[in-house]
């Protein structure tokens, strides 16, 4: 009796002092994160070179070099809407040495847009911080009559399925934010889908569609060149890039639809890694040079905690699910 007594207090105390991990675990967590890393770290982008997501990960991964003085290295793993790369991710070593790239599409769209996933969304991903925002802007061909909001939106109700929209693909994030649009506003209009945003831009631009929800950097260029007419952009507030578009909330209560792009490693990683990285993160995000450079793109820097950042997730997939459903898409 006395010799389980004292086997079931050793356990317990383990457990207490690794919050459910035994002692000798949590001190090797402790040491693999104190001397974390000491090699190169693959950070996999789900989406080609050259994109938002592709630009964000190595801006801020030149950055992490320099504070942890090993390489962090992109690989980019493109393909199914991102969720090739991310999928590569879920099944990677949780060792902190495979970190990766998720964004509005790969964590908050995707899991309600497709029936079968390679992975679990809810239990795969270990979030650690959410680098920017980037809203999308309301622009039209300057062919068509309105020149606000509201006077676009008096112009669809009184022509239902008249009028185009073009996106990047169906249940993207620039086809969701032409959906929330139409269900917030009581409108109708004929969704175009595209292959790239690159392709909506063109035909925008020559009047083969009236109008897009696309991403600022795309349209700030074409709308200085007075090319395409933007109206309003779809954060919650003005952005640096457009500074003098009012945001569609002004208009449409309520309405926001951002991209987002953020850092996440495999479930398991252990948290001291996960915090580690979190906290320097969060330190190059708030840099004056770093934050002016992301400002310069039309993005928003963030930086937040592992907590805040699932929170944000699971609360923007559940306003993607409602959208998704509502409208009925499916990439299956």
């Amino acid at each position: 009796m006395l010799r389980r007594d004292f086997l079931e207090t050793v356990l317990a105390a383990g457990t207490a002092a690794g919050l459910g991990t035994p002692v000798g675990t949590a001190r090797a967590q402790d040491a693999a994160a104190a001397g974390y890393p000491d090699k190169p770290v693959t950070i996999i982008v789900p989406f080609a070179a050259g994109g938002n997501t592709d630009a964000f990960a190595r801006l801020v991964g030149q950055e992490l070099d320099k504070a942890f003085g090993q390489r962090f290295v992109v690989e980019n793993k493109a393909g199914a809407g991102g969720n090739l790369g991310v999928g590569q991710l879920a099944r990677a070593e949780p060792d902190g040495y495979t970190l990766g790239m998720g964004t509005v599409s790969t964590h908050a769209i995707n899991p309600t847009l497709y029936k079968k996933l390679p992975f679990d969304p809810d239990t795969a991903f270990a979030p650690i911080s959410l680098f920017v925002t980037l809203p999308n802007v309301l622009a039209v061909n300057p062919a068509i009559e309105p020149k606000s909001v509201p006077e676009l939106i008096e112009l669809l109700k009184a022509k239902p399925d008249t009028y185009t929209f073009a996106s990047s693909g169906v249940g993207t994030s620039t086809h969701l934010a032409g959906e929330l649009f139409m269900a917030k506003t009581g409108t109708k209009i004929v969704h175009v889908p595209y292959k790239s945003s690159g392709q909506v831009i063109l035909d925008l631009v020559a009047g083969h569609v009236d109008m897009a929800f696309d991403n600022i950097p795309t349209v700030a260029q074409q709308a200085q060149a007075g090319k395409v007419r933007p109206l309003a952009v779809t954060s919650l507030e003005r952005a640096a890039l457009l500074p003098d578009l009012p945001p569609m909330q002004d208009f449409v209560p309520g309405f926001e639809a951002t991209s987002w792009h953020g850092l996440f490693a495999p479930a398991g990683t252990p948290p001291e890694i996960v915090n580690k990285l979190s906290a320097e993160v969060q330190r190059i995000l708030r840099t004056p040079e770093m934050s002016d450079r992301l400002k310069g793109m039309g993005a928003t820097p963030i930086g937040n905690t592992p907590e805040e950042f699932a929170a944000f997730i699971a609360a923007e997939r559940q306003k993607w699910a409602e959208v998704i459903k509502a409208a009925n898409i499916s990439a299956d």
